[in-house]
């Protein structure tokens, strides 16, 4: 076979066994995937060409098994402009996506206990303004003259079995500050005072505390719960006993908490 038919080969996905087209290959570290299979992956994954066929299969078995969690969530809240973050406060679950049909998109279904840390990320952008000189030719001003923008991203570290991080934008583009106005670097603006930047700035800090509070009370209670019973004599019957999980007496049901 020449150079061309080898290029041309087709060749067969080791997940579903469908035929792979034109340019739509996937590799993995012992085998091939069709984009289709591939797009079915978590969108925070990032170690598809060092996973094995098996390490796939599992990844492709749980994000099945999340979709029956996305069917479950109930979103109670929501942070963020193009993509939020969307949270189930009852269920003590949160997740990531810009979809408006969730069912479709499949997001990544996460316990507040799998948070490990929560930073905003704001990126300054500067650009210098020129102006034409007599001979048509851009040059500088003098002094220099800049147009700034901003940029804000959360990153959400996670403990989860297929990403640890989760990057993205939170003003959903940059947020241009005196855009008709260049100015010398010294007396640059204070972006504090755009309107857009004040909202991000606030959107962050809800985010952060949102996650972070909710995370530590979900530990405590997962704490709580799992911490050993000890026996107390019940007020009401006079038996030792280890109160269940609605706290009351094994034996005679009354309220061991008054």
């Amino acid at each position: 076979m020449g150079l061309f038919g080898k290029i041309f080969d087709k060749k067969e996905c080791a997940i579903c066994g469908g035929e792979i087209g034109l340019m739509g290959n996937k590799k993995l570290a012992d085998g091939n995937m069709c984009k289709e299979c591939a797009a079915k992956l978590s969108p925070w994954f990032s170690e598809r060409k060092q996973s094995t066929v098996e390490e796939i299969k599992e990844q492709l078995a749980y994000r099945e098994e999340n979709l029956e969690a996305v069917r479950a969530f109930n979103t109670t809240r929501s942070i963020g402009k193009g993509t939020k973050v969307l949270i189930d406060e009852d269920a003590g679950k949160f997740a990531v996506t810009s979809a408006r049909d969730l069912e479709k998109d499949n997001p990544d279904i996460l316990d507040f206990t799998q948070v490990t840390g929560v930073d905003i990320d704001v990126n300054e952008s500067r650009m210098e303004e020129k102006r034409k000189d007599k001979e048509g030719k851009m040059v500088s001003y003098v002094p220099p003259r800049f147009k700034y923008s901003y940029s804000f991203y959360a990153i959400i570290r996670v403990n989860h079995p297929y990403f640890d991080t989760m990057k993205f934008s939170l003003s959903n583009g940059s947020i241009s500050i005196n855009p008709r106005d260049p100015v010398p670097e010294s007396r640059k603006p204070d972006p504090g005072s755009n309107l857009e930047f004040r909202e991000c700035e606030e959107m962050g800090r809800e985010l952060k505390q949102t996650l972070t509070q909710s995370r530590q009370r979900a530990r405590r209670e997962a704490a709580q719960a799992n911490a050993p019973k000890a026996a107390v004599t019940c007020p009401w019957c006079g038996a030792t006993t280890t109160p269940n999980a609605s706290g009351c007496c094994e034996y005679c049901g009354g309220a061991l908490n008054g």
